[in-house]
């Protein structure tokens, strides 16, 4: 069951790879109380985040939660109340494989200070596991050259190249 503040229901992200935190952090779907835990200082250690004020992301969390097929996962550590690394999962309907589903990982992120304790590596289980609980027949994720070895570790495999177009006139973050 979805809580009324959690994005989806935890359930999808199986009592194992939930288990796989270290003592005193617990992983989790993300709340709309994270805005107060830290959660975009936390994926500002990954990419520019720009202004979100607690009213932009509260209706952000709002219009992902009606959408469905957005999972964003989170490592809270419960001493600080912080959240220390998370991941997010979107889930694409194709018309391929018979109407399948692929999953696409993004905005991999563990804050400074907090990295050697296994929780990206976490992050990567708990998005593949809700992959597939959801029914992708795969999943794909994008990276910079210097991060290859870390996700190869985690299972992935290198596969095609990445392209990208900024669109004239959007907004520089």
């Amino acid at each position: 069951m979805v809580s009324s503040s959690s994005l989806f229901d935890a359930g999808v992200l199986g009592a194992a790879v939930r288990g796989a935190v270290p003592a005193g952090h617990v992983l989790r779907p993300l709340e709309l109380t994270d805005y107060r835990k830290g959660y975009t200082e936390c994926l500002a250690n990954l990419t520019v985040v720009g202004e979100v004020t607690e009213q932009m992301f509260a209706d952000s969390f709002e219009e992902m939660r009606r959408a469905g097929g957005y999972f964003v996962v989170v490592v809270e550590d419960l001493g600080a109340q912080r959240v220390v690394a998370t991941g997010t999962l979107v889930v694409e309907q194709k018309f391929l494989r018979g109407c399948g589903r692929v999953g696409h990982i993004e905005d991999i992120v563990v804050a400074k200070g907090q990295e050697g304790k296994g929780l990206g590596k976490t992050i990567i289980a708990s998005l593949l596991a809700v992959a597939e609980s959801v029914g992708c027949y795969k999943s794909i994720l994008d990276c910079d050259e210097s991060n290859v070895r870390f996700y190869e570790k985690c299972g992935l495999v290198r596969k095609g190249v990445q392209m990208a177009l900024y669109m004239p006139g959007a907004s520089k973050y």
